[in-house]
């Protein structure tokens, strides 16, 4: 059953990671247009290429495998499609799968239902990360419904799960230091070295992790990763002093490890005598 529930997750996932970018890219068309175009409608739009805009076929449409089959082009009009779509996919899929793996939570009946929750705002999270690579902007409509996720996600815990008043007044501190450690930088460098969009992102994910200690722990670990990516870039480069990079992708990934081994690296960082 074991390999049965990772199999599942992979094609979920990798659905999912399909989802994403055709989620991505309609979105930012219709931001881009001055009135609604119902062919970009996530709900209703049909599925179509994104150089050419020719609908899709529904062989056209298999995850990864379409754009190997299809070398990489649109079946129509023979421009490259990115590898960034078949990247994703994958992404998401052997996150779903990690996320199983590594779930901190035994398998009753609280660890499935906050796992299926994770799952659902780790799919938001990955679709905020990812326009923020393309775009360099975190869309307050998707962090809004993250938001709505995340409260969820509380209130469940209050209501089935026993949780008491700690677990709400963790959380807001988690929100107040997760978002105030940003807005602190943004008025010090007038918006040069952080947007609005990574303050209300670092609220939503210290939200999330319902601890101010975890907060700053979060934002720590996506400065280190910020750094290692960061580095080859300058070396080669290019990436400069006033370089604008995404910060978003780092803050997600932060959390994405916290929320699966934060618990055991708390425990290691312990006992070397720092104290989370």
């Amino acid at each position: 059953m074991y390999y049965i529930y990772i199999l599942i997750l992979f094609i979920v996932g990798i659905s999912f990671g399909s989802f994403i970018n055709a989620f991505v890219w309609r979105f930012h068309q219709n931001q881009l247009s001055k009135k609604k175009n119902k062919k970009y409608s996530i709900v209703n739009g049909r599925s179509m290429c994104p150089n050419c805009e020719h609908q899709l076929a529904a062989l056209d449409l298999v995850p990864v495998f379409s754009w190997i089959f299809l070398a990489g082009k649109c079946r129509y009009c023979h421009k490259k499609i990115s590898i960034s779509y078949p990247a994703i996919e994958i992404f998401t899929a052997l996150i779903f799968i990690i996320s199983f793996i590594y779930w901190p939570i035994p398998f009753n009946v609280q660890g499935i239902t906050l796992l299926v929750i994770w799952l659902i705002i780790l799919t938001g999270l990955i679709t905020l990360g990812l326009y923020d690579i393309k775009y360099m902007l975190l869309p307050n409509r998707i962090i809004i419904f993250l938001f709505c996720l995340v409260i969820l996600q509380i209130v469940v815990s209050l209501i089935f799960f026993d949780k008491n008043y700690h677990y709400i007044i963790n959380s807001i501190v988690g929100f107040v230091v997760g978002g105030g450690i940003f807005y602190i930088l943004f008025q010090i460098s007038k918006g040069d070295w952080i947007g609005g969009g990574d303050i209300k992102l670092g609220a939503l994910l210290g939200l999330y992790l319902g601890n101010g200690n975890l907060a700053i722990l979060m934002i720590f670990i996506a400065s280190l990763i910020g750094t290692i990516f960061a580095i080859p870039l300058i070396i080669r480069g290019k990436l400069g002093p006033r370089s604008h990079i995404p910060y978003g992708p780092y803050l997600i990934l932060a959390t994405i490890i916290l929320t699966l081994i934060g618990v055991h690296l708390i425990r290691l960082l312990n006992n070397h005598g720092i104290y989370v």
